[in-house]
């Protein structure tokens, strides 16, 4: 299984449901370090990972992890840190990042929301260089393509916007498939509102002006329940 924390929750998901049947298939469980996608094929050919046989140990924190992950608040996931969940080599990581992505204490944005907002703030002003296909210049790793226009149309579209100048929207295979529609979306010259600047500068919170209403995991997220995250406390 890949690093990446929906590849993790996918395994986590995977060795829930199938439970004990999973020793008894004889599956074996090969973990890597790096993602197999922007590997060269001839690498990647040489490549050996190590296999493990599925143990009762697997099975336990991966049973654990799934339910805490589709519990109704976060708490049961931010237990998992307390937790040795080594047995699973990407899962610590993954609980970790998927946190961050809870509304900060002070922003009311997730992680990548905010990611979105700093690289604006440094210059990027079209909608595909803030997307998360630029590993190394995004940073964050829980989204992917899709759900990443759909964070930008939150922060665009908001009644209280913390981003200016999205020129078109949905973001969605409709959009992608009218020429000019998507030719006009990825010229979009974005720059942040003052919302969005104080955001960034420590001084203001998105949830104070703008409705919130999404799902984490099994924990709905709205204005009056809006667990919050800051480097080492979960706080409602």
């Amino acid at each position: 299984m890949e690093t990446e924390p929906n590849a993790q929750l996918v395994l986590i998901w995977l060795l829930d449901y199938l439970g004990p049947r999973a020793k008894t298939l004889r599956i074996i469980l090969r973990h890597v370090d790096a993602s197999l996608g922007e590997a060269e094929p001839a690498r990647l050919a040489k490549s050996k990972f190590m296999g493990v046989a599925i143990t009762d140990d697997h099975l336990e924190i991966a049973s654990l992890a799934w339910q805490a992950f589709r519990a109704p608040t976060p708490h049961a996931w931010f237990n998992l840190l307390s937790r040795d969940l080594s047995i699973l080599p990407q899962l610590r990581r993954c609980v970790l990042e998927m946190l961050e992505e809870l509304p900060g204490r002070a922003t009311g944005l997730g992680a990548s929301e905010l990611r979105i907002l700093e690289l604006i703030a440094a210059g990027y002003e079209h909608p595909f260089e803030v997307f998360p296909h630029f590993k190394q210049r995004f940073q964050r790793r829980v989204f992917g393509y899709w759900e990443a226009g759909a964070l930008l149309e939150g922060l665009a579209l908001a009644p209280m916007p913390a981003v200016s100048g999205l020129a078109e929207w949905p973001f969605t295979l409709e959009l992608h498939d009218e020429r000019e529609r998507f030719e006009r979306y990825k010229e979009s010259r974005l720059s942040l509102t003052a919302l969005g600047k104080a955001i960034l500068a420590g001084t203001e919170d998105f949830s104070r002006h703008n409705p919130i209403d999404r799902w984490w995991g099994g924990t709905r997220l709205t204005n009056d329940r809006l667990w919050r995250w800051d480097p080492v406390l979960l706080v409602p």
